[in-house]
């Protein structure tokens, strides 16, 4: 019945010509924003409803090299979801690439503005050509002071910086190189690793969880190395299925994963010591535990590709760890010597400068003030979280049984309480308690 009155209304003329969508005229704030000294490009972005009233996609043109402003240039990403020009801002210092505007825990808390920047030489702020001697925490901290200088003409309230993992890194390197940006800065789970394989990462490893949980985990990974040829099949029809390939090899890259177990096991929780299968169990069940992990996945081109600025840097500033053969010696098939060296760039130089974190590390100890560290107690990247000493005004909250999901919604009441007058002290406002 519809489509025999939609067929006679075309018949009679009766529907209006089509006529081009006028263009949107811009709102105050994408008018400011483009008018932003630097600013190439910016469009409006999704988000999501709450906070913000309206987002927008950015592109900025920054300097490859900050000690040469007038040299080769590259577009940064970012993105500006905006609440009011009086509220305060919340500066997430993405690590990796950055996605479209969504609502933190933070931002619901200061109840204001979010800017959310892509880390140089990843996602769409990427330098053509790569001059990966350009990818280093002083480079990254300059970028996020240009941006935030222009951002301050139009928000002149109080700004947090807060990013996660190595975007809370990042955030701590920013408070490093440029101390007075913002006023408060919250890193989740950041680790602050002081050698190009930090030690007590390993160390972690060998005492996380109780013996019968390390005894078994070592059961499982020497029973994934003697049935690594009933397991292959599996392997292939997960790289099938997956679209991945393994240009270091299908053997390697499952070795690889098998020594990352540990770490990919205790990083997130996604499996728990009860999960761990039994040496003798089916292949189909020893390498189903295994894949819910995602540990091969960082060895396949797919996944190398993705994290190959990280490793750079992991390998060459920020630190990173290897893996502890001792007991898997005469199990391992093909690796002989295994670094995850094999992840970083390939033809790239890789020499490792010691004294940025020296002097990160000191910094955080003697100087950085106004800062709440958030780490999981059972997260591997705890092992390398800072060690206050009462020099600074700064706070240290450990989500007891936590992963690297850790979150301020995981803290206990106190927790919570010393979380809520730090803040509320060092940006002099009455926050949202949740």
């Amino acid at each position: 019945m519809k489509r025999s009155v939609w067929v006679l209304i075309l018949a009679l003329g009766l529907v209006p010509p089509a006529h081009p969508q006028e263009a949107k005229p811009d709102s105050e704030v994408l008018a400011k924003i483009k008018a932003l000294s630097g600013v190439i490009e910016a469009k409006e972005a999704r988000f999501d409803p709450g906070v913000f009233r309206e987002a927008y996609e950015v592109l900025i043109e920054q300097p490859l090299d900050h000690r040469n402003p007038d040299g080769p240039k590259f577009a940064q990403r970012f993105f500006i979801s905006h609440a009011d020009w009086t509220k305060p801002v919340l500066l997430e210092t993405e690590g990796y690439a950055a996605g479209r505007p969504r609502e933190s825990e933070l931002v619901r808390i200061l109840r204001g503005n979010q800017v959310v920047v892509e880390h140089r030489f990843f996602g769409k702020s990427v330098p053509s050509p790569l001059k990966w001697e350009y990818l280093t925490i002083r480079q990254a901290a300059d970028d996020l002071h240009r941006i935030v200088a222009a951002l301050k003409t139009l928000y002149p309230g109080k700004w947090v910086s807060s990013g996660t993992s190595k975007g809370g890194q990042t955030t701590l390197f920013y408070k490093f190189f440029h101390p007075g940006d913002v006023d408060a800065s919250v890193p989740y789970v950041a680790p602050i690793n002081i050698a190009q394989e930090d030690p007590r990462l390993y160390h972690f490893l060998r005492n996380a969880g109780d013996e019968a949980v390390r005894k078994r985990m070592t059961d499982y990974q020497i029973a994934l190395f003697r049935r690594e040829d009933e397991i292959m099949p599996l392997v292939r029809e997960l790289a099938e299925r997956r679209k991945w390939t393994f240009s270091i090899g299908l053997s390697e890259a499952y070795e690889y994963g098998v020594l990352e177990y540990p770490f990919a096991f205790w990083q997130y929780g996604t499996v728990k010591p009860s999960d761990i299968p039994a040496p003798d169990a089916p292949a189909e069940t020893l390498f189903g535990h295994l894949e819910k992990t995602n540990a091969i996945y960082y060895y396949s081109d797919q996944g190398k590709k993705a994290f190959e600025p990280f490793m750079y840097q992991a390998f060459t500033e920020i630190g990173y760890y290897n893996y502890d053969i001792t007991d898997f010696k005469g199990h391992m098939k093909t690796l002989k010597n295994p670094t995850n060296l094999v992840l970083c760039p390939p033809g790239v130089s890789i020499a490792y400068n010691p004294v940025p974190m020296q002097d990160v590390h000191r910094f955080l100890q003697y100087g950085a003030n106004n800062v709440i560290y958030i780490y999981g107690e059972l997260d591997p990247w705890s092992a390398t979280q800072i060690e206050l000493i009462g020099r600074t005004d700064a706070v240290k909250i450990v989500v007891r049984n936590g992963y690297h999901g850790s979150r301020i919604k995981d803290f206990s009441p106190e927790q919570k309480d010393l979380f809520y007058s730090s803040m509320e002290k060092w940006l002099g406002l009455e926050l949202e308690r949740r």
